[in-house]
């Protein structure tokens, strides 16, 4: 009698624990106080963000499953090959860099595009026939009234420090008092019209009296940029800009069809919230 007693006493005790661990059911699937608090740290959002997120990710996951959607792995290596061209990065420093900014693993990482691009092909299949391309008016009247938004730089003020040795950079853009013989240093003045868009977004990402993560070039330097100052910006005329403002607009509308459906799905979907963070 007493064993049996102590068996349940310890089940019901493993069963609290498991219990307590779980914070929200969603369609019978448990989210984690520890899930809650990684999505906290890894977005940098409240538990309340992080949870409203971690739900709706699972009703992603149910629904790519209903609508039987997939990624195979070359799509995702293709993808991560297409994220490195477009940051001048080879995939190894692409990875390096996601590590340091997210303190992602390449595996994690990797896990991640994965999700992405399951979500890109269920929005596709959710919002885009449902959306109506706007018209040149609209794209106007949206540059009118959000012209402070299309300012960009008129040049860089930077350092150029370039080596044939990658860990010596590396440490230069850790260690800035760090010398060596093998890196060169440039001062230059980077007009904004004259440089590749890919470069400028890594400078407009990177901020004052900072260096840009190191990349490699095509006659196998490496190079960092320290950005000391960003030039006066200067407006953007409309046909400039007409094709991001195409994407904006159609990026908003997509996600209000997804919000909207989302929260539909979320009032008439079975999700049980057992324990707040």
């Amino acid at each position: 009698m007493y064993k049996i007693l102590l068996s349940l006493f310890i089940g019901a005790m493993l069963n609290a624990e498991l219990i307590n661990g779980v914070s929200v059911v969603v369609k019978g699937e448990p989210i984690t106080l520890y899930d809650i608090k990684e999505e906290m740290k890894i977005s940098r959002v409240d538990a309340q963000s992080a949870t409203d997120s971690l739900i709706r990710k699972k009703l992603e996951e149910a629904e790519i499953a209903e609508r039987k959607i997939s990624v195979t792995s070359s799509e995702v290596y293709d993808d991560i090959k297409k994220t490195a061209m477009t940051n001048n990065m080879s995939i190894d420093e692409l990875y390096e860099a996601v590590r340091n900014s997210n303190g992602l693993t390449s595996a994690q990482f990797k896990d991640r595009t994965k999700e992405k691009l399951l979500s890109q092909k269920l929005y596709s299949a959710i919002a885009y026939s449902s959306i109506d391309t706007p018209s040149e008016d609209e794209l106007k009247e949206y540059y009118e009234l959000h012209k402070g938004d299309f300012l960009r730089p008129s040049a860089f003020d930077v350092t150029i420090y370039s080596s044939k040795s990658r860990s010596a950079l590396e440490k230069k853009t850790t260690i800035p008092m760090f010398h060596s013989d093998e890196i060169k240093m440039d001062e230059q003045i980077l007009e904004y019209d004259r440089i590749s868009p890919e470069l400028a977004r890594l400078l407009e990402n990177t901020q004052i009296n900072s260096f840009t993560p190191v990349v490699s070039e095509a006659n196998g330097m490496f190079v960092s940029f320290y950005l000391k100052e960003i030039k006066a910006p200067s407006s953007v005329e409309y046909e400039g800009v007409k094709n991001q403002i195409m994407n904006l607009i159609m990026s908003q509308k997509r996600e209000q069809v997804l919000s909207d459906y989302f929260a539909r799905l979320r009032n008439s979907a079975d999700i049980k919230i057992i324990r707040e963070l």
